[in-house]
């Protein structure tokens, strides 16, 4: 195929003789196909080599993105085959079966498929790249969750299962060490990954063993692991976190490193909480890859992206993130540490724990049992000369006395705060005990905010909400609303939702709002006089996320609560 495909693309001017004869002798040295040599060295476009591959061949070029391959097609193909052949059941179709392959003038893929599956086969092209994706995506060596749950059976286990007495660390181990186990938990952690989860839930009950994965903000139950394998799984989970296996009374923490597709790692944030039938584990996943520190594509509009932005990079001052725990507060202030990291800016920041390493950029760890708390590194910060300080939480007035008083002695200062809105940041500092007037001179602006879930793009549908459904969702209006609404696909897990999407209010600190927190005014008023002054609260943000076709209305009253919102 090789020399027929070189004499076509000559032929047809596609490729020059020269540029074709350097990637015929590139291909007697490494084995590679043509096709792939041609692209990589910039002779021929992918997508040409493809749209002519499938024109001379007569075969359809599709693209395996659009794409929710069925597991009972996948398992028609072995993966021996499948990466052999370069070619992945697609879908059947009456007695054919649909084949994609990156070869179309390979006849061994109709020849040795029809006779593997007893399909008649038809085949169809796509990329050498979307053939390298698909065969990794579904014919992954590590075993699927799915597939490892399958190759269990309890009866065939010998695995011991700890009482309620003393911990044998040794059979405990070995285990732990067991093949399925080991197959179980190693599938549990890439399933997570493949499904785009940002925490694991594994739990012990009476008589059930459950486990979730937290996917776009919201839990989903997995098929249990046999209740048999409860005590390995977790010992399996302490080794691999470097826990104290023998220790159940007490909470632990770890992490754990996982090497995944080759070039990507992932953290795992592990915690151990002893409960009444067994230890629970939470691991929060942790892929620097997914991190998006572009403060332009986290969802602010632009108004509140300028107000932000505006704040952060004043020389003093302190700037705030509140909203509850997964809202993502951490990555906001992230990607506003990454605006500001520069070669003449000293960064410091406290956090518990760091998520993500960020080059540039002195990051320091909390760890109580040894005295270093956020008051005490923040201490130590203002003697490093810094000009930037990030602390990952204020929990207590010891560390909110010292973020104020850097905030007012020339540094700027990020952090985060528990608070349901924006101007309820204020009164809550003031409820610590800092004076008001601290407060009042210390902070600049504020942002409040949620995650919603977004809709999936290829199956949201567009709807008519009417007035009676808006105001029942809490949102006063005359008027029906255009909007869209979560429907489900395979590509999204048939939630209808696929990814996260930020609400934000961003809250300047004015001259009126020193005056209100002076006055020890409370939060709603506050906020009044903020809104009046041209901040968007944060269900209105949602309702203009649900205009553009973002998120669903249903999604926004989830997140915000049952607020009330006006539509003009």
């Amino acid at each position: 195929m090789a020399n027929r495909l070189g004499e076509l693309l000559v032929r047809d001017s596609l490729v020059a003789p020269a540029a074709l004869a350097a990637a015929q002798a590139e291909q007697e040295r490494t084995g590679e196909r043509l096709g792939a040599i041609l692209v990589r060295r910039g002779d021929l476009s992918e997508d040409l080599l493809v749209e002519y591959l499938a024109k001379q061949y007569g075969a359809e070029r599709i693209k395996l993105a659009d794409f929710e391959i069925d597991a009972d097609v996948i398992k028609l193909v072995t993966p021996d085959r499948a990466r052999r052949l370069r070619a992945i059941p697609l879908k059947r179709h009456g007695g054919a079966l649909i084949v994609v392959t990156d070869d179309p003038a390979n006849v061994d893929v109709e020849t040795e498929l029809r006779f593997a599956t007893s399909f008649n086969i038809t085949v169809v092209v796509a990329s050498d790249r979307e053939i390298d994706e698909t065969l990794k995506r579904y014919y992954d060596d590590s075993m699927s969750y799915a597939a490892a749950l399958e190759g269990v059976s309890e009866e065939d286990l010998d695995i011991v299962v700890e009482d309620d007495g003393e911990v044998d660390i040794t059979s405990a181990k070995k285990s732990a060490e067991e093949a399925p186990v080991v197959k179980l938990v190693n599938a549990i952690l890439v399933n997570a990954i493949k499904l785009g989860a940002s925490d694991i839930h594994i739990e012990p009950y009476e008589k059930a063993f459950r486990l979730r994965y937290r996917i776009d903000g919201v839990l989903h139950e997995q098929p249990a692991p046999p209740f048999k394998l409860r005590a390995p799984i977790v010992s399996r989970l302490k080794i691999l976190a470097q826990a104290n296996i023998a220790e159940r009374r007490v909470p632990q923490g770890g992490r754990i490193k996982l090497k995944y597709e080759a070039k990507k790692e992932i953290d795992y944030r592990v915690s151990i909480l002893p409960t009444l039938f067994g230890e629970k584990i939470v691991l929060r996943l942790l892929d620097k890859s997914n991190l998006q520190l572009d403060m332009r594509k986290l969802g602010f509009a632009d108004k509140q992206l300028v107000a932000f932005s505006h704040a952060v990079h004043q020389p003093f001052g302190m700037v705030l993130v509140t909203g509850p725990t997964g809202s993502g507060k951490t990555t906001t202030l992230y990607s506003a540490l990454s605006e500001l990291n520069k070669v003449s800016e000293n960064i410091c920041t406290a956090e518990d724990p760091v998520e993500y390493n960020l080059f540039g950029i002195n990051q320091v760890q909390m760890n109580d049992d040894v005295g270093l708390t956020f008051a005490t590194a923040l201490r130590e910060f203002l003697r490093q000369d810094p000009d930037i300080v990030m602390v990952g939480e204020i929990r207590d007035f010891e560390t909110a006395e010292m973020a104020v008083k850097a905030a007012l002695t020339g540094h700027m200062v990020l952090s985060t705060l528990h608070t349901n809105d924006a101007a309820s940041a204020i009164t809550r500092l003031v409820d610590m005990g800092i004076e008001p007037f601290l407060v009042a001179s210390a902070i600049d602006c504020v942002v409040g905010q949620r995650l919603a879930r977004r809709l999936c793009q290829h199956c949201k549908e567009r709807q008519i909400i009417s007035a009676d459904v808006l105001r029942a969702n809490g949102i006063r209006s005359q008027f029906d609303m255009e909007a869209y609404q979560a429907t489900g696909c395979s590509r999204c897990n048939h939630s209808g939702y696929k990814g996260r999407v930020g609400l934000y209010e961003v809250m300047v600190v004015s001259e009126e709002i020193r005056k209100l927190a002076l006055a020890r005014a409370p939060a709603p008023q506050i906020a009044e006089v903020a809104v009046r002054q041209g901040m968007r609260l944060m269900r209105d943000d949602g309702l203009e996320k649900v205009r553009h076709g973002m998120t669903s209305i249903q999604e926004v009253t989830r997140v915000t609560g049952s607020g009330s919102a006006a539509i003009e």
